[in-house]
C-alpha cells in the first residue's frame, strides 16, 4: 500500500490519491518522500496558525522560500491533490517547476573520465565497471544493475556485453577490467549471494544494487551519470548510423533520431577537443600485445 497521510482538514493523501502510479523501487521512496513533506507542510502550517483550509498564497510562498528544490517538489502533488480535492483554496498557485538539466560533458573530459576509471585501483570495482559503461555505452543505471554475468560474452579473444543486438564489443582494458570484477564482485560473501546472478549485487541477498545508490557514489567519484550518457550517445551517433546506435545499446530509434535531429544531423558542433585521441593513462591493446 503507497504511504499515505491524514489530518482532520487533509481527509487521506496517498501517491494512489495524487494519481502517481503505484511506488515501487526508487519511486516508492519519492511516494514516501512525498508524504512526508506533505506532513511537514501541515505542521508548519500548523506552527503558524493556519489549516490547510485557510492557507493562503503568502503561506505557500513563504514555504517555497523556506525549502529546497527537492522538498517543493515532494510538496507539489500534495497541493495540487489538495486543490482538486477542495481541501484547500483552489485559487493558490503554486510556482512552476524549475528544469535543472545539466549539459553532456565534452569529449576530452568523457576521456579523461573513462581514463581515470580505468587506471585508478583505489575507486571499488563495481563503480569502476559501471561508470565504464556508462560513459562508454550511455546505458541508464536502471538497466544497468539489471545486467547479470550472462550478459557478458567471453567468446575466444572478444568480451561482449549484451546491450542490445547484436550484442556490444567491450573494448581493452576495460575488458580485462570487467573480467578481473567479475572474478571478485562485491557483495558475494553471503550464503545466500554466491550464487547470484546479478552483474552488480547488492547489499541485500538476491537483489541488485539500487540505482539511485549507484548513481550517487558514481557522481562522488566525478562520473554525473546523466552528463556521462549524453556525452557517449552522442559520441556512438558520431561514429553509426543512429538506428545501429538504438539497435545496439537497447535505445528507441525515436530517441536517437531525435538526438541527432536535435544536433542538425551531424555532431558538427561538438564540444571543442581532439575525438580520436585515448583516455589519459592508457593506450588500447592492438594484435602486437595479444
Amino acid at each position: 500500500m503507497a504511504p499515505s497521510c491524514a489530518g482532520p482538514e487533509a481527509g487521506t493523501y496517498s501517491a494512489a490519491s495524487a494519481n502517481c502510479p503505484q511506488p515501487c523501487g526508487t519511486s516508492r521512496r519519492f511516494a514516501a518522500e512525498q508524504i512526508k513533506y506533505a506532513t511537514a507542510f501541515l505542521q508548519w502550517l500548523g506552527e503558524r496558525s493556519t489549516t490547510l483550509a485557510s492557507c493562503g498564497q503568502i503561506d505557500v510562498d513563504a514555504w517555497w522560500a523556506e525549502n529546497s528544490e527537492h522538498g517543493r517538489n515532494c510538496l507539489r502533488a500534495f497541493l495540487n491533490w489538495a486543490m482538486q480535492s477542495r481541501h484547500c483554496r483552489r485559487s493558490l498557485s503554486i510556482p512552476a517547476m524549475k528544469a535543472t538539466r545539466r549539459a553532456a560533458l565534452s569529449e576530452d573530459e568523457r576521456l579523461d573520465a573513462l581514463g581515470r576509471l580505468l587506471t585508478a585501483p583505489d575507486i571499488p570495482g563495481n563503480l569502476r565497471v559501471a561508470g565504464v559503461i556508462v560513459l562508454l555505452y550511455a546505458q541508464p543505471l536502471t538497466r544497468i544493475v539489471r545486467l547479470t554475468v550472462d550478459d557478458v560474452v567471453h567468446d575466444g579473444e572478444a568480451v561482449l556485453l549484451r546491450l542490445g543486438e547484436p550484442a556490444s564489443p567491450f573494448p581493452e582494458p576495460a575488458a580485462s577490467l570487467l573480467l578481473d570484477y567479475i572474478a571478485d564482485r562485491d557483495h558475494m560473501n553471503t550464503a545466500t549471494n554466491q550464487a547470484s546472478p546479478w552483474l552488480f549485487p547488492g547489499r541485500r541477498a538476491g537483489q541488485p544494487f539500487r540505482p539511485d545508490h549507484l548513481s550517487a557514489l558514481l557522481n562522488e567519484i566525478g562520473v554525473p551519470v546523466a552528463a556521462a550518457r549524453g556525452a557517449a550517445i552522442r559520441q556512438q551517433l558520431l561514429e553509426m548510423p543512429a538506428p545501429v546506435v538504438a539497435d545496439a545499446l537497447g535505445y528507441h530509434d525515436k530517441t536517437t533520431t531525435r538526438l541527432l535531429t536535435e544536433t542538425g544531423g551531424t555532431w558538427s558542433r561538438y564540444a571543442a577537443g581532439n575525438h580520436t585521441r585515448s583516455p589519459a593513462g592508457w593506450t588500447p591493446r592492438g594484435p602486437a600485445d595479444s
